[in-house]
């Protein structure tokens, strides 16, 4: 593990969280190489210390650490093919959005190059980079996360290595991100409703926030109904839920706000009745969730 030691690091990609990323590792006395499509965005970075490099290749040969955030695998291939041969031996980090099976194609095109590969994920946004309580998890070579994991904390202090396969960051992005989506409208239109009302949204902040603390404060208890698959302890049953899908009707009506974005969950909500979990708790849904003959990849 590197410690108390300026590594010279490469990014390459600097939409927002490519240039936080550059950014922590220049305020942290690192050497830093960057690199984009478009040079014009290394301009800021480069007043701050960091080094732009012409050409991709150029800047993968500039460091032993190789930090990539693109948008997907497929673009960080992309932009990286120019400077395939000069991967060997060299630490390549990604740090973008994609599939488990995208990741396992990039590690497997990554490593075919001689490349020492790790997929990981930042959960967070670009201005929480470089933060004591910054998660970002990382899936793939064990050696190089422990030889560069001094480095990679000035990303975020909270960093863990998931285990050996690359893909288990994308599997653990796209599984708790999916929760994301969901969240914001829920919150989008609780918004509109207030405002409905000649209220603002920024009134709603504190007590969404709450129960947002809440929800938080009961995963750990749905996530042992889950992994045990006993559900008849129900705090909140499925039926529960479900007698309040009627209420959403009643909003939309009075407040004139689109609720129809609910109606798949509530079709799930019966689908769990009809399986007989209406007296189970809401974690149930996660057996209705899965599909019967699909086997995982």
């Amino acid at each position: 593990m590197t410690r108390n030691v300026p590594v010279p690091v490469t990014v390459v990609g600097l939409g927002s969280m490519g240039r936080a990323l550059a950014e922590a590792f220049v305020g942290a006395g690192h050497p830093t190489t960057v690199w984009n499509r478009t040079p014009a965005r290394a301009a800021p970075l480069v007043a701050k210390g960091a080094v732009h490099a012409e050409e991709v290749r150029a800047a993968v040969e500039a460091s032993p650490l190789v930090i990539t955030c693109l948008t997907t695998f497929e673009d960080t291939r992309s932009a990286l093919e120019p400077a395939a041969p000069a991967l060997a031996g060299r630490a390549l980090v990604t740090l973008n959005s994609g599939s488990p099976a995208g990741a396992r194609a990039m590690a497997g095109w990554a490593t075919g190059h001689g490349a020492r590969f790790l997929a990981g994920a930042v959960k967070n946004v670009p201005a929480a980079v470089g933060a004591p309580d910054t998660l970002l998890y990382y899936g793939g070579d064990k050696a190089v996360f422990d030889e560069y994991e001094t480095t990679l904390k000035v990303l975020g202090g909270d960093t863990v290595h998931l285990g050996h396969e690359s893909d288990l960051a994308a599997l653990y992005e796209m599984a708790v991100g999916a929760m994301l989506l969901p969240a914001l409208a829920g919150f989008f239109q609780g918004a509109a409703a207030v405002q409905a009302r000649g209220l603002t949204a920024d009134s709603t902040v504190r007590f969404a926030g709450k129960w947002l603390e809440m929800i938080a404060s009961l995963l750990p208890v749905y996530a042992r109904e889950i992994d045990s698959g006993d559900y008849t302890d129900a705090a909140s049953s499925v039926n529960l839920f479900l007698a309040g899908a009627a209420q959403e009707a009643e909003l939309s009506e009075e407040t004139n706000v689109d609720t129809t974005w609910l109606a798949p969950l509530h079709a799930l909500l019966e689908r769990a009745v009809e399986a007989g979990h209406g007296d189970h708790s809401i974690s149930a849904l996660t057996e209705v969730l899965r599909q019967p003959g699909r086997k995982a990849a």
